[in-house]
């Protein structure tokens, strides 16, 4: 029994990526959990007693909005993921949305090339994305301060974009991306996974993704094997900005509509909580994209299971904090339990 033990912990930590994913895929018997007690509480809402015929967590068009929910959060989370994966953070993500969505709102009012607004969002969260990368690759500012820093600043250019005004567009030419399906799958729901198995192949498949680990596991042994520490920290806060801003069109398409000061608003916690409770570590070189996935939906059906279950908004705000720390507690416990190992 102890031989098999040390050979999975060996195996463990040859590959971080393995190890990532079968941290990840660990908290999919509490999303399940969660579901089906918000299942049985739900039920207990509407009649009173524990039933779980009576529920309507469970419901198809429950779990539709759920999935939906999911999406926006799963496509921001995933740019987090590249970025935590470096020992980095991204507290801009939030603000990067809402100015992408600005321009995406602002590019679709340009009559017979409307459908420019998501190159646009796309074009703006990547730019500034890049911003946050050369700042930390280049003046080796700490990627906390610099996020921070433009977290503020960004939020300030989103609100300028449209001159601290709600911009509406009832005939969003590419509306169909919020509130649209193909097949029966809404196509918030194909963007995300899309997002999803595009970020898998790129950690997985690619020497990129490679390095992106290496970057993360030591930066000094990487940069002595030849990796050019500066060129990743710069594809990884541009990969964040760059999915901020496909947020951001995914925001203003389903919306019909953009606001510089309400979009986006506490994204970046949302973000951070699913990339950490789907068992990323803060301190770089170990996650997986599919725990972070996992981890979305945990904050989602965490968020609409509070509403089912007739929770305020007070409370919701608190368990989600509660939540959000228990994630980085729960990272300190891995972190310390891989150091034992």
């Amino acid at each position: 029994m102890t031989s098999t033990h040390s050979s999975a912990a060996e195996a463990k930590r040859r590959n971080p990526a393995l190890a990532g994913n079968l941290r990840g895929l660990g908290m999919l018997p509490a999303l399940v959990l969660i579901a089906i007690l918000f299942q049985i509480l739900s039920g207990y809402v509407e009649t009173g007693g524990l039933s779980w015929a009576d529920g309507r967590f469970m419901s198809w068009n429950n779990l539709s909005i759920v999935t939906q929910q999911a999406s926006i959060n799963t496509v921001l989370a995933a740019g987090m993921t590249f970025v935590i994966l470096t020992g980095g953070i991204d507290l801009s993500v939030g603000s990067v949305l809402a100015a992408s969505a600005m321009l995406a709102m602002i590019a679709s009012l340009i009559p017979g090339w409307g459908m420019l607004g998501v190159l646009v969002a796309l074009i703006g969260g990547g730019a500034l994305g890049l911003i946050n990368g050369a700042l930390i690759a280049f003046l080796r500012l700490p990627p906390f301060i610099v996020t921070l820093g433009t977290m503020t600043s960004v939020r300030g250019l989103a609100r300028l974009f449209g001159h601290d005004n709600t911009i509406f567009n009832a005939d969003l030419p590419f509306a169909f991306l919020g509130n649209g399906a193909l097949f029966g799958v809404p196509w918030l729901v194909i963007i995300a996974l899309a997002t999803v198995v595009v970020s898998w192949v790129i950690l997985r498949r690619t020497v990129l993704g490679m390095r992106v680990y290496a970057v993360g596991g030591n930066p000094e042994a990487a940069r002595l094997a030849g990796v050019k520490v500066w060129s990743i920290s710069l594809f990884v806060y541009g990969m964040s900005g760059l999915l901020a801003g496909l947020g951001g069109a995914m925001s203003a398409a389903k919306l019909y509509a953009a606001n510089g000061l309400q979009v986006g608003q506490s994204y970046e916690l949302d973000a951070i909580a699913a990339v950490i409770l789907g068992g990323t570590s803060f301190v770089g070189g170990i996650g997986s994209i599919w725990g972070t996935l996992v981890g979305a939906l945990i904050i989602a059906v965490l968020s609409n299971g509070l509403i089912l279950t007739g929770v305020s908004d007070i409370w919701q705000f608190i368990i989600k904090g509660l939540v959000i720390i228990g994630a980085v507690a729960l990272d300190r416990l891995r972190t310390s339990g891989n150091a034992r190992t």
